[in-house]
């Protein structure tokens, strides 16, 4: 009894393995595993993998589902099942004309794709039209020609790769490695006339850049061109497979050198122009600028590499916005003195070099960076004031004053006569008119009161030079001109002081001054300043 059960488990388990793959068009991934089961070497029924192709029979079928699969392996394309809807009524919500659809590459053969239709699952009919135009374009013309012409020896295989196979990669790689070295120089030629098209002016830094922008540039042509002609050799799958991903990080890396060293040509260019400007912040502003430029070119780089690894483009582009608001809400200190950086350099309220008082804070702007802008004071210490607190204050900015104004008082004895003070006062204009660091056309010098102590004198000025340590030179020798006349007058400046008058006492009197008031005296001390200037 035990032999006959064990026979017959045998016998079902044998046909359970014989027929252990059948046609099955029940849902996406039964249909696509079908029809490239079929058409594996050890399993070979194209009669079978044609039942996959729905509104067309016998041998056109079974051309249609060799050419699918061989569109697939010329593209390096791989089918992973794990990822393939098993639900007979899988929805596709990206398609709205077409709900129950399923695409195997919808970024890299957006062409290719199965639909429901009644029951089961076929490859469409869009598909099934298009495929002769797609195989076209994935092998060259002489494809066919070459497999005819290629001797029996050259089928000789060696690690699953035939000896022809071998021979048209190396050709490929000789042929690739001449192309460059003509190509490099022709691109290299085209990068200066376009360069002189837009700034119609060179420099040795710019073409040591276009000549390192000009290799990889040529490489990437090089890659699209073996890329176009790796499908007529005919390769496993699986080589492909690793052949395309490789071509493709390589593609993406020699793209991102490529924008990087663009950045540089940009960059270039653009702090030439800044130089041509009087403003040092657009100066500042270079450095800034080619940070940023090289951090967005390396991100948007590294996510699509992440693509090239089977990572959903929306996945990356959402995950990158996630955690770019995650970011944005742990670092709003930053963020917020980011936007206070560009507001600073699109307004402009100050430049390199320029004094400025910010509330508590006096002194020359000395740097603007992504978080903060430093300034010097006069008694040489350093501030950080954060970029977002700096565009939201009042700045004066008194580097961007046309003059600098000074005005003072200028304190007379009350005893001094009238005469002495009008004598005054008309000599400090013409000190002041020919001072060669004060505007002649703007300036006032009047008797504007009586103070406590003394009699007023306005004195209201502008200098022309707008260097502090210049301005405090500009006062020391218009100080000194003053003194002088002063003293040739015989003038006599007050201190703070206060008169006691007593009347009961006549016979006590104050020291009386002696001013001398000779009119033709004080003509020819006016006159005088002209012949000193």
């Amino acid at each position: 009894m035990k032999k006959i059960y064990l026979f017959f488990l045998i016998l079902s388990s044998t046909l359970i393995a014989q027929n252990k793959v059948k046609v099955d068009l029940s849902n996406p991934s039964s249909t696509i595993y079908t029809h490239l089961y079929f058409l594996q070497p050890d399993s070979y029924e194209p009669v079978k993998a044609a039942q996959t192709i729905y509104g067309v029979e016998g041998e056109k079928a079974e051309e249609i589902a060799i050419k699918l699969k061989q569109i697939l392996d010329g593209k390096g394309l791989k089918v992973d099942f794990t990822k393939v809807p098993k639900d007979k009524m899988h929805s596709d919500t990206s398609n709205f004309k077409k709900k129950y659809q399923y695409v195997l590459f919808p970024y890299q053969m957006p062409q290719i794709y199965v639909e429901k239709i009644g029951d089961n699952w076929y490859y469409s009919s869009e598909t099934i039209g298009q495929v002769n135009a797609i195989y076209n374009s994935i092998y060259p013309w002489y494809t066919n020609k070459l497999q005819q012409i290629i001797p029996d020896i050259g089928h000789y295989s060696i690690l699953n790769i035939e000896l022809w196979q071998y021979l048209g990669l190396l050709t490929l790689l000789t042929l690739s490695v001449l192309v460059f070295y003509i190509l490099r120089k022709v691109v290299f030629y085209i990068l200066r006339k376009i360069q002189f098209l837009i700034i119609k002016k060179s420099n040795e830094r710019i073409n040591i850049t276009l000549k390192k922008l000009a290799r990889p540039i040529v490489l990437l042509l090089l890659i699209q061109f073996i890329k176009w002609q790796l499908p007529s050799l005919l390769l496993p799958l699986n080589l492909n497979t690793f052949l395309f991903l490789s071509f493709n990080i390589m593609a993406t890396v020699f793209w991102i050198y490529v924008f990087l060293k663009l950045v540089k040509v940009i960059m270039g260019i653009y702090e030439d122009f800044v130089e041509s400007t009087h403003s040092k912040l657009d100066d500042q502003l270079v450095p800034i600028l080619d940070n940023f430029l090289v951090g967005l070119v390396i991100f948007f780089g590294f996510l699509k590499v992440l693509t090239l690894f089977g990572i959903e483009p929306v996945t990356v582009i959402a995950g990158a916005s996630i955690g770019g608001i995650a970011v944005a809400l742990a670092s709003q200190d930053t963020v917020k003195n980011l936007i206070g950086t560009i507001m600073i350099f699109v307004d402009k309220p100050f430049h390199i070099g320029d004094w400025i008082e910010a509330g508590i804070v006096a002194g020359t702007v000395e740097t603007v960076g992504f978080r903060s802008t430093t300034v010097r004071a006069a008694d040489t210490s350093v501030y950080q004031i954060p970029n977002s607190t700096l565009s939201e204050m009042v700045v004066n900015n008194k580097g961007l004053r046309a003059f600098r104004r000074y005005t003072t008082n200028l304190g007379l004895r009350y005893d001094t006569p009238p005469e002495l003070i009008d004598a005054f006062v008309k000599g400090v204009r013409k000190i002041v008119e020919l001072h060669p660091d004060t505007r002649d056309d703007a300036f006032n010098v009047e008797f504007a009161g009586f103070g406590d102590s003394s009699l007023l004198i306005l004195l209201n000025v502008y200098f022309v030079e707008l260097d502090w340590n210049k301005e405090q030179a500009s006062k020391h020798s218009l100080h000194i001109a003053v003194l002088k006349l002063a003293a040739e007058l015989g003038v006599d400046f007050a201190f703070p002081s206060t008169t006691v008058m007593i009347e009961q006492f006549p016979e006590k009197k104050g020291l009386p001054m002696d001013y001398n008031i000779e009119e033709n005296r004080i003509k020819n001390i006016i006159d005088s300043i002209n012949k000193k200037k």
